[in-house]
């Protein structure tokens, strides 16, 4: 992968400093750079910062991405990681010093936060529609020799119209895309070969105002069903785009370079390397996955579909130890007012609701003003349960026989990190004792 990673941050736009209006810092903070973060002495454990906290595990976050970069140089793969799950450039940077191609992203907001950052390759993992999105896309490629960027067609209007908008906008080179190939009950993509067909024909027609350099798709909103496996399933929608890409090349439409065949999302990245690594095409093709998730990974979600991925492909045995969740949030016990019932302040407002969240460690803070002892991070005895997430409220049910009180540190573990990230505009990074590190900034 190295070979494909001089696509990096270099011009970025200065962070804004850290204050008493953003959530999880203590209100005797003033302004505080965010570069100074880990000047402060600051401990979670200590609790020299209010709970509900977001944190990040750093050196779980640098194992996940040591550890992708390896499955994919293994695979010979290149990445692209989507960038909407964290949307913090800081992440970003150092997915790209860690050799990722280029960051996927899903809107125009997005792009143009990336863009003020400085990212230089950018797979807009969407069609390019509306006249604001065209418009500044069109003018980040004018005024930015350097701007290499790519998005979707799935619909022949829409390749019209976009050439139509590039031939208007008199720039000097085309806009690249990528034909989607979708799947019935999924989101965007051609659903069949005639649709493919058609947007085929558009494309030819669009030259020279359109440059056509891969196929993509997305894999993860399949279903199983009853009579059919979800990797069999899977197989199947990625043998479709291998039929797409074949089909592109012999009707000669691909533009110069390589041809870029894409999908992967944080599931199934597996199988998509192995159906597109054995492509056979007459001209150098690269595979390009873009999973997002894997960066901070999940205690619940992604962790059972890790655990499904290292049963289908036993080979990532051997590169260690798998993905570990780098993401929690900290809250307090603020009530038990039951015997069987505790409620911690955090919500939907906190954690991602997707699925309730689990339960890892819980720790009780001591008036001693040294340095916490982590040993007594402890896992809390089976039983304890999230029931319910409210705005600003945790029910858990618990045994009556519970060592929580009020005043307790609970630490939960994420279901699902994109709407984790998004509901912090910064994220503490954590060592192993809980040291407040760094941080990063995010924006949704």
């Amino acid at each position: 992968m190295s070979a494909h990673s001089s696509n990096s941050s270099t011009a970025g736009r200065p962070h804004a400093p850290l204050d008493v209006c953003v959530k999880g810092m203590p209100g005797s903070i003033g302004t505080l750079p965010i570069e100074d973060i880990a000047k402060q002495g600051w401990n979670v454990l200590r609790e020299d910062l209010p709970l509900p906290l977001a944190v990040i595990r750093e050196d779980a976050l640098r194992h996940n991405s040591d550890w992708m970069g390896r499955f994919l140089q293994e695979r010979g793969s290149i990445f692209a990681p989507h960038g909407k799950t964290t949307m913090s450039p800081q992440l970003f940077d150092l997915q790209l010093a860690d050799g990722a191609w280029g960051i996927t992203l899903a809107t125009c907001h997005q792009v143009q936060v990336a863009r003020a950052f400085g990212i230089k390759r950018i797979v807009l993992a969407n069609q390019l529609v509306g006249k604001q999105a065209v418009a500044f896309i069109l003018q980040a490629l004018r005024e930015d020799a350097e701007f290499d960027f790519y998005c979707l067609v799935d619909d022949a209007s829409q390749v019209r119209a976009l050439a139509q908008a590039v031939q208007a906008s008199g720039i000097d080179r085309p806009l690249q895309v990528l034909l989607e190939v979708g799947y019935a009950g999924g989101r965007t993509g051609c659903r069949d070969d005639a649709s493919v067909q058609a947007v085929m024909e558009a494309l030819k027609q669009a030259s020279p105002y359109l440059a056509l350099r891969g196929v993509e798709g997305f894999e993860g909103l399949i279903k199983p069903r009853p009579d059919q496996d979800i990797e069999t399933q899977v197989a199947a929608f990625l043998q479709r785009m291998v039929a797409t890409v074949q089909a592109c090349e012999s009707a000669g439409i691909f533009a110069d370079g390589p041809v870029l065949l894409s999908a992967g999302g944080s599931s199934f990245y597996d199988l998509v390397t192995q159906h597109f690594s054995a492509l056979n095409l007459s001209r150098e093709h690269l595979v390009l996955t873009r999973s997002g998730c894997y960066l901070t990974h999940d205690a619940h979600l992604y962790k059972q579909a890790f655990a499904r991925l290292q049963e289908r492909s036993p080979d990532v045995r051997e590169l260690g130890d798998g993905l570990k969740p780098a993401l929690e949030v900290w809250a307090y016990v603020q009530s038990r007012p039951e015997p069987g019932k505790l409620i911690a302040n955090l919500g939907k407002r906190d954690i991602s609701p997707d699925h309730m969240p689990p339960v890892t460690a819980w720790f009780r803070p001591s008036a001693d003003a040294g340095s916490p002892d982590v040993s007594r991070v402890a896992a809390l005895p089976a039983g304890h349960i999230v029931t319910q997430l409210d705005d600003q409220h945790c029910h858990m049910t618990v045994p009556t026989d519970s060592p929580l009180q009020v005043g307790d540190m609970v630490c939960f573990g994420i279901s699902h990190p994109c709407l984790t990230f998004d509901k912090w505009e910064a994220i503490m990074m954590v060592n192993r004792h809980y040291d407040i590190v760094g941080a990063v900034r995010t924006y949704f």
